[in-house]
């Protein structure tokens, strides 16, 4: 599901045509990957890091290649987590854009929670040790979250430049307002938390309908490089296969709901072999909680330490 010719390693790599990836192997919890678009002297970034320094560390990176980066016109957060979007107050004098929903998410997982948790992580139990193994090596502290100055809903057109840039809403799907970002004139499209190639994707938000249209979509573009928000870069066949695990893991749910089955039992009945090359498996506590919630809406949600607690459990047994 790679694309073919490309390399996963860790800094900015040049697709072409003034476009610009960012990737922080292994793509697990909090390695994110962020964007450039430039042309005529202007540009358009795709989404900030998990905290300032790995922010910092990328914005030099792209100075150094492009100048004209040297101002960021236009930041666009693809969605409301963290690792998209704590970094945005380094990108000074920019117009940032979400989508409505991204907004009003925003901050409700703020970076002091993340901060105080992982500084109390063993006062959580196993919990704690998981949420210290996923997000330790980040430095939350002194993050001022900084929200977007402009929004849209549906979808929205940008110039670059001579270079137009489209800007889809497509959530609710892995967050409430999920956006994707398509340079067409480059068969280029960046698409946040919409794809996570080579890992489990996570569902917080759902419906899960809308994540497989969103896919859909993708390969109706016909994008020659596809930049996602973890893992290396791919190809339409690397949209595919995401789209299907989700078709397959909504169909093994749903099987297992209607039998009666708690979701830590499904959890480990479902087995999901044509994925276990994936990392972060453990991930189906989070996304089997939300689809039996939207099989059943008057299912109440469970707490996030649950949740990781029970990660952390099949994360050990399948070790």
């Amino acid at each position: 599901m790679r694309h073919p010719g490309w390399q996963y390693r860790k800094g900015l790599h040049d697709l072409g045509g003034g476009n610009w990836a960012w990737l922080q192997p292994d793509g697990s919890w909090g390695f994110s990957n962020a964007g450039l678009v430039a042309d005529s002297e202007q540009t358009l970034l795709v989404d900030t890091l998990f905290d300032l320094p790995l922010t910092r560390t990328m914005l030099e990176a792209m100075r150094d290649a492009v100048p004209a980066a040297a101002r960021v016109d236009t930041l666009v957060n693809t969605h409301a987590n963290g690792d998209h979007c704590f970094g945005n107050e380094l990108v000074e004098g920019a117009v940032i854009v979400s989508s409505r929903a991204c907004a009003e998410e925003m901050g409700e997982v703020p970076p002091s929670l993340l901060a105080e948790m992982v500084r109390n992580a063993d006062s959580f139990g196993p919990a704690g040790a998981f949420m210290r193994d996923a997000f330790g090596a980040f430095e939350f502290e002194g993050i001022t979250l900084t929200r977007p100055t402009e929004t849209f809903e549906g979808e929205q057109t940008r110039r670059v430049g001579d270079k137009e840039v489209r800007l889809f809403e497509v959530g609710p799907a892995h967050t409430r307002g999920d956006v994707i970002v398509h340079v067409p004139a480059d068969g280029v499209v960046y698409t946040g938390d919409i794809l996570f190639i080579e890992g489990h994707p996570i569902i917080w938000e759902g419906p899960i309908g809308n994540w497989i249209r969103a896919c859909e979509r993708i390969c109706e573009m016909e994008p020659e490089v596809v930049v996602p928000g973890h893992g290396p870069l791919t190809d339409v066949s690397g949209v595919r296969a995401v789209r299907d695990y989700l078709a397959t893991l909504e169909r093994e749910a749903r099987a297992r709901f209607d039998a009666g089955m708690p979701v830590e039992e499904a959890a480990r009945d479902i087995a999901l072999d044509d994925y276990a090359s994936w990392g972060d498996a453990e991930r189906i506590v989070v996304n089997l909680n939300t689809l039996y919630r939207e099989f059943d809406p008057s299912r109440p949600a469970a707490a996030t330490t649950e949740l990781f607690t029970l990660m952390a459990e099949l994360r050990r047994e399948r070790r």
